[in-house]
């Protein structure tokens, strides 16, 4: 079985960084996970009336409300099959040290329905966002947040973008450095930038073909 990325990429797979295909490989057959440790050298939100607005985010592990420069940062990528059959990839980032550290729960699935990555943020998978993947002339992955939409129950609607924000996240390899970089842009269509963050890391690969339950959503959501 082809790993969500490279299904959703195509062709385009191969044209990623070596280090960024084995980053993006994780799945099930492939049979390992990525762990990445490394520094948030920078962590900023835009104005103070954005700051309830990710308070309330991080109630359900959907948003980070810090700032700051040299943050601890680690993101956790693991395979599994959830409850429904798909094969899911968690996204788990932790920022900080400490007892309580900010934590922002994500989980990617391939949508054959869709024809692309869906990603569920939240500890209960309360956003599906359609994902638009594409690859840098430098073996670099960028990936656009598109439509965002609300489920809770039976409550499902496609939540609007003047509430929301638009989300540009580049990930790429610096062989000099030996490390990955990656830099997140959250913005609104009409008040502009709401959250960002840029830094560097280190992933290893251990063995997995399944996510310890820490990882995993409390429920996972049937629609896409």
């Amino acid at each position: 079985m082809t790993g969500i990325f490279e299904t959703a990429l195509g062709d385009d797979f191969a044209r990623l960084h070596p280090m960024m295909r084995r980053r993006f490989g994780v799945g099930i057959d492939a049979g390992y996970a990525c762990v990445g440790t490394g520094v948030m050298t920078r962590i900023r939100r835009g104005p103070w009336w954005t700051i309830p607005f990710l308070w309330v985010g991080r109630i359900r592990n959907i948003l980070v409300p810090i700032q700051g420069s040299d943050v601890p940062f680690t993101v956790e990528n693991y395979p599994y099959v959830d409850p429904l059959g798909r094969e899911t990839i968690t996204f788990v980032r932790t920022y900080g040290a400490g007892a309580r550290p900010h934590r922002f729960d994500a989980t990617m699935i391939y949508s054959e329905r869709a024809a692309r990555v869906i990603d569920y943020l939240g500890t209960h998978q309360h956003l599906a966002v359609d994902l638009e993947l594409s690859v840098g002339d430098d073996g670099s992955l960028l990936l656009r947040s598109g439509a965002q939409r609300f489920y809770e129950g039976p409550i499902a609607f496609r939540f609007p973008m003047l509430f929301s924000g638009r989300a540009d996240l580049r990930e790429s390899y610096d062989e000099s450095a030996g490390v990955y970089r990656i830099r997140l842009e959250v913005t609104n269509d009409r008040f502009g930038f709401l959250f960002g963050y840029e830094g560097s890391f280190t992933c290893a690969f251990p063995e997995a073909r399944d996510a310890p339950a820490r990882l995993r959503p409390r429920r996972h959501e049937r629609r896409e």
